[in-house]
Order: C-alpha cells, then structure tokens, then sequence
C-alpha cells in the first residue's frame, strides 16, 4: 500500500460521510466502503471485480438522477486510485 492509495480511500470516505443518508441508501453505502477496502488491500481479481462494481452502481446514480456526473465520476476516479494499478488482462 502506498500513501497516495491511502489518501484516495481517505476521499471515499469523506464523500460518503458527505453525502450520508441524503444521496445514498444504507446498503450503497456499505457497498462502496466494503469495495474500497477490497480495493486498499487486495491485489488481484477481487479488486477488478470490485471496482467494476463500482463503476456499474456510479451509473446507476447518474442515470437515476440521483448523483451528478462529475460526484460519480469523482467517487470512481478515489475508488480506482485507491487500488493497485490493474492491469486488463488480453
């Protein structure tokens, strides 16, 4: 773990004390603080799908009107810096 990935897990969770209950439900809540830890301290698989995750429910704010494009955008961009660089596989 490195401290700039340190940093971006402490942005996620700034942004969901932030938001709290008014912008998101309990359940989405604890979705993206459990991806972020998996992000934080897994290397591999877990991670990837974690962040797709992620990049899938950011969506789902966005086109339900729930979120502004540049919150999810910004929420993916601290989820994707707090986990290892991924590489896509061939």
């Amino acid at each position: 773990m490195t401290s700039e990935r340190a940093n971006a897990y402490s942005r996620v969770m700034a942004t969901l004390a932030e938001l709290g209950p008014a912008k998101l439900l309990p359940a989405e809540r604890d979705e993206i603080r459990a991806a972020a830890d998996v992000l934080l301290f897994d290397e591999g698989s877990e991670a990837e799908r974690s962040l797709a995750e992620m990049q899938a429910l950011a969506r789902q704010l966005v086109d339900s009107g729930r979120w502004l494009g540049e919150t999810a955008d910004g929420l993916v961009a601290d989820l994707e810096a707090t986990g290892p660089v991924l590489v896509p596989l061939p």
